[in-house]
């Protein structure tokens, strides 16, 4: 597999670095090659010519063009979904409530998002980012969403950015940003902020020049930056629990380049594991597993890959831990099949397997997932969301879809991310070409689990009888206790971190389809 070798390096090739600008708006698949060449360990010369023909190969590709064009549309009320349409746009179960182009919300394309909810009022917010900043939208009355401003990106633009949130701050990076860093936002602001206000970032960490994502345990206070130019590329270890000081803690480089990650306290079937702080990482060729309690000292638990690997993007843990749910960024081109998830057991996590694969019914590229409750909520580009219902086996059945990109079912155009977690049950899409999308899933009421997950809070819209409303599923578990109050934070200055100059067997073939 030609992947599996463009890895690992710790040199950065000129040529990459002009790829990578070269294709600011041209595919991602060639963008995301040029951005991890220079982990490759082969001879600079042959460096340029696999960049150069990766390159052409993903330009040419038939419909797989990153496109980026903003499509501007007038969403003129609620639109149920309605013999199998919302407005202009397909879908299933799915009910659109409401949605901000582009243009209306600071202007470039779309990429990745995140959820805020203030606990003392209850009020909901969307965080947006765009090639160019990052959007703050109140959503509590998701019918009538209020854009409340803008923070500039700290450098140039990039068709990468990414938002995490650890209790009322926002941590944001972004790739091939110039010397971006990360910013931090008091969200605090937004209670009180008039809309189209222009923010200002509440303090900056510079541990790193960029990051291709941002990844926090929200129940240690941990970040971690993946994709950076430090680590190799790996586990960038940050303390962020005084929100305007991240300090640098630790590094993990063991297994050179992470794509994404899922970082928890863990509490899964496996007993040499439990109540340990892993690293659940998408390392474009395998899961690997990162025991991080000790920061000074994190240490691999396992690392592998499957048969398909092409490039592994990312993934999420099921609420018990019990699996990991995956998406392969560039299976589909590679093998020609629709849309494939990877389903993970987690059952000895010295030795995890992919023990179920599940196609769709079409050949979108898949992008982002995550999990709530027994529900997986994807955003698969050019079909939009995607929303998958996990059985006590791990078997998966879409159950609602709703398509943002109607012009196209295989292009890399559409949606970039999901965030299912509001409380309220909303779900937010961030789309590339068209921006925000407020939808209200109307999920079905009756339990397939016979023990459910534990843990984690597992509401969401759900069938009664009355007509589609939020309320608990059956899925769900206590609350984690509210985070103690904090007193607002004065201005801070930008923290002055350098971060040190440190350094299996394929599962089986399962599928075409459900296996």
């Amino acid at each position: 597999m030609l992947f599996s070798t463009l890895r690992r390096s710790r040199a950065l090739p000129i040529v990459v670095v002009g790829l990578a600008v070269q294709f600011a708006t041209a595919p991602a698949f060639a963008c995301h090659v040029a951005a991890r060449l220079h982990y490759e360990k082969a001879s600079p010369e042959d460096r340029e010519k696999r960049a150069t023909e990766l390159a052409e190969r993903w330009i040419n590709a038939d419909g797989m063009n990153m496109d980026m064009t903003k499509i501007r549309y007038a969403l003129k009320a609620v639109e149920p979904c309605s013999g199998g349409m919302a407005d202009i746009f397909p879908c299933d179960n799915v009910d659109l409530l409401a949605h901000l182009p582009l243009a209306d919300i600071g202007g470039g394309s779309g990429n990745d998002m995140w959820g805020w909810k203030d606990e003392a009022s209850g009020r909901e917010f969307a965080l947006i980012g765009r090639s160019n900043g990052t959007s703050f939208i109140e959503v509590t009355d998701p019918e009538t969403p209020v854009y409340l401003g803008n923070l500039a990106t700290r450098s140039s633009s990039s068709a990468w950015r990414d938002i995490k949130v650890y209790e009322d701050h926002a941590f944001i990076v972004a790739d091939f940003a110039g010397n971006h860093g990360m910013q931090v936002f008091d969200l605090s602001q937004l209670l009180t902020a008039t809309p189209a206000t222009t923010f200002s970032e509440t303090a900056h960490y510079n541990g790193f020049a960029r990051s291709h994502n941002i990844v926090i345990n929200e129940e240690t206070g941990f970040a971690y930056a993946v994709g950076s130019e430090q680590c190799s590329g790996g586990l960038h270890m940050i303390d962020v629990t005084t929100p305007t000081s991240p300090t640098f803690v630790g590094c993990y480089s063991g297994d050179a380049y992470t794509h994404d990650a899922q970082c928890v306290n863990y509490k899964g079937p496996d007993p040499d594991h439990q109540g340990k702080e892993l690293c659940f990482a998408s390392n474009e060729d395998t899961l690997t597993i990162v025991d991080v309690t000790d920061k000074s000292n994190p240490t691999l638990v396992s690392r592998t890959s499957y048969t398909g690997a092409s490039y592994t993007h990312q993934g999420w843990l099921t609420e018990d831990h019990r699996r990991f749910v995956l998406d392969d960024e560039f299976d589909e081109i590679n093998f020609g099949h629709n849309t494939r998830t990877y389903v993970w057991d987690l059952e000895n996590l010295d030795a995890p397997s992919v023990d179920i694969t599940y196609d769709s019914q079409f050949p979108s590229i898949d992008h982002n997932l995550y999990v709530r409750g027994r529900y997986v909520y994807q955003a698969n580009y050019s079909i939009g969301l995607r929303v998958l219902e996990m059985d006590d086996a791990g078997m998966l059945t879409e159950v609602a879809s709703f398509d943002t990109h109607p012009e196209s079912n295989s292009s890399s155009g559409g949606a970039w991310s999901v965030y299912p977690f509001f409380d309220s049950g909303l779900v937010a899409i961030s789309d590339i070409n068209r921006g925000l999308f407020l939808l209200r899933p109307n999920l079905p009421a009756s339990p397939i689990f016979e023990d459910g997950f534990e843990g984690g809070n597992s509401d969401a819209w759900t069938n009664t009888e009355e007509g589609s409303s939020p309320g608990p599923s059956p899925a769900t578990a206590p609350a984690k206790p509210e985070a103690p109050a904090k007193a607002a934070p004065a201005e801070a200055p930008a923290t002055e971190v350098s971060a040190p100059a440190t350094e299996s067997a394929a599962t089986e073939a399962i599928g075409p389809t459900q296996r």
